[in-house]
């Protein structure tokens, strides 16, 4: 299966890998499609929430996860999404835990459960593919994540081998060494990149700690409260609360570049050379590892989810196009 050999070439005006990165967030609207909310209990009591993009009945579904701190209302979501409700699909988002936006002014969803999310977390994941391939038996499946979303794909899709029940799966600037990217992201000017995503997360944490007694014996909030870069914060609050003994562990046992050997579904991935969040050579790794159903697609620019192009109408997302071409490909 491939993809067209169209080569990336950003806007020059965007050629930065930061301009690239930071354009889409600051321009792109953030509620472009609408979309019907659905509560969908876990196994383990939490509500999670999924957005569905409605569309003709028995089309394809495409599932979509999103990056560190996103949700459903991300800019490159609801771009993608309008490209699926182009194609005539329909699509669902899965909201991590605490990620979707709720209310006006909206605001972070509440959780129930002392546990949030993270890059290795594939259980609701699971829970969730499993629930729509039970609503449509044998109905056409896809997932696509982006970033973090990406990684928690890739992951499961190692995971599930041959028993996964999609029919392809695209991901977009995927961190494959967790431990590397956050290593990069303590370089240069991407410390502010890191502060941007703390301070939620730190807010979250808080919150967790101050509303479940056992995250307080876990999580060591005064030191998380001070950490200026994702070790230190992963190391004091997001590995313990979730069962590892810190970050280097965490990030050893789910850095998805350990599971790209044993992916059977056709699965694209689309990273750029220059992403600020992660060594260009990861990229290089990935591809070495991969299985035969893995086709790692690498351009020399586009930052990080960004892939901002010019073309005779306007801007343009290359990857978000690729991604679109590739699932149109994967269904006949």
């Amino acid at each position: 299966m491939t993809i067209p050999t169209a080569r990336f070439n950003p806007a020059p005006y965007l050629a930065s890998p930061h301009l690239q990165t930071i354009w889409g967030p600051a321009t792109r609207r953030r509620d472009a499609v609408a979309l019907r909310r659905e509560r969908l209990s876990a196994p383990d009591g939490e509500i999670l929430r999924l957005d569905h993009l409605a569309g003709p009945a028995r089309s394809p579904r495409v599932l979509l996860l999103h990056g560190l701190e996103g949700s459903s209302r991300s800019v490159y979501v609801q771009g993608l999404l309008g490209g699926v409700a182009r194609l005539g699909w329909r699509a669902t988002v899965l909201n991590f835990r605490s990620c979707a936006l709720e209310g006006r002014p909206p605001r972070p969803s509440p959780v129930t459960r002392c546990r949030l999310y993270h890059s290795g977390e594939t259980s609701d994941l699971d829970h969730v593919i499993r629930h729509l391939a039970a609503e449509e038996p044998g109905g056409p499946l896809f997932a696509v994540g982006f970033s973090l979303g990406g990684n928690v794909l890739l992951k499961w899709l190692g995971e599930s081998g041959g028993n996964a029940a999609l029919r392809g799966a695209a991901t977009i600037s995927v961190p494959f060494d967790l431990g590397a990217g956050a290593r990069h992201m303590e370089k240069g000017v991407r410390p502010l990149y890191v502060w941007n995503f703390l301070r939620s997360l730190r807010a979250k944490t808080r919150d967790i700690v101050h509303r479940f007694p056992e995250a307080a014996s876990r999580i060591d909030l005064r030191r998380a409260m001070k950490a200026s870069s994702f070790h230190a914060f992963d190391d004091a609050a997001n590995a313990p609360l979730h069962g590892f003994l810190g970050a280097d562990d965490y990030y050893a046992r789910c850095s998805s570049l350990g599971f790209l050997g044993r992916i059977a579904v056709p699965t694209l991935c689309l990273g750029s050379a220059d992403d600020p969040f992660l060594p260009g050579a990861v990229l290089r790794r990935a591809a070495d590892v991969a299985s035969s159903s893995v086709r790692i697609v690498t351009t020399s620019a586009g930052g990080h989810v960004g892939f901002v192009e010019h073309s005779p109408r306007g801007l343009r997302y290359w990857a978000e196009e690729q991604v679109l071409e590739w699932l149109r490909r994967s269904a006949r």
